[in-house]
């Protein structure tokens, strides 16, 4: 879905915010966010209804060459909503993963390989370079933001998100939208990445869900207080 048009509430940005934050803006350094370099368009669907949809833009840095961090927001534009995050890995980071860790990450081959992943804008043979790699990896999704519903603010519990994996997931109208949008044609890329290579060791079983639906809830444990945890001094 494109950036949604539900308003949030609140009153709009007055002037003097404008101004306290052209000067913060100057006097302040952001290298957390200078270090983003790439923006990728994709599509997430909530781990525990594959029918709930949503455009997301990744907006992502890298940690080191196995290991990349994204801001995931409703659109590409300046009013666009921060929804959610993801993190992802390479193969080796991921076969490290505890039995029990696997399942809440996903595999990006059918993602890049099919077309339905792409850098708006950028050439080619540009994006397929970097795209060779980030076919071998697993990412791990959260989305806090439940825009498809039309929130106007970021309501209940985080949702885990999973990518898709074959043909005949991805809604058609949804898929359409995006390549008018954005002058694409999944298909041409399709046809340019038949030749990409997803993970070495294949697409592990226990990823994208263990082949099930993930659900994320809520209940009440016991709280320690800080009088209850035995304290150590060490001189």
């Amino acid at each position: 879905m494109a950036t949604s048009h539900v308003e949030v509430p609140g009153e709009p940005t007055k002037t003097v915010t404008s101004l306290v934050e052209t000067a913060t803006g100057t006097i302040q350094g952001f290298p957390t966010i200078s270090k983003i370099h790439q923006h990728l368009c994709a599509f997430h669907f909530y781990a525990d209804d594959m029918t709930r949809q949503v455009e997301a833009h990744h907006f992502c840095s890298h940690q080191n060459e196995d290991m990349r961090q994204c801001l995931i927001y409703d659109g590409p534009g300046a009013e666009a909503r921060l929804i959610g995050v993801e993190y992802i890995v390479a193969e080796g980071q991921f076969l490290a993963l505890p039995d029990e860790e696997k399942p809440l990450w996903h595999s990006h081959e059918y993602e890049v390989k099919s077309g339905v992943l792409f850098m708006p804008g950028v050439p080619g043979a540009v994006e397929r370079r970097d795209l060779e790699k980030l076919s071998k990896t697993y990412g791990k999704t959260i989305h806090f933001w439940q825009v498809d519903r039309g929130d106007a603010l970021p309501l209940g519990l985080p949702s885990l998100m999973m990518a898709f994996t074959r043909d005949g997931q991805l809604d058609d109208k949804l898929a359409q939208d995006v390549e008018n949008r954005y002058g694409v044609s999944f298909t041409k890329e399709r046809d340019n990445r038949a030749y990409m290579s997803g993970p070495d060791h294949g697409i592990h079983p226990l990823a994208n869900g263990n082949g099930k639906g993930l659900k994320m809830e809520l209940r009440e444990v016991h709280l320690p207080s800080l009088r209850s945890v035995p304290r150590v001094f060490v001189s």
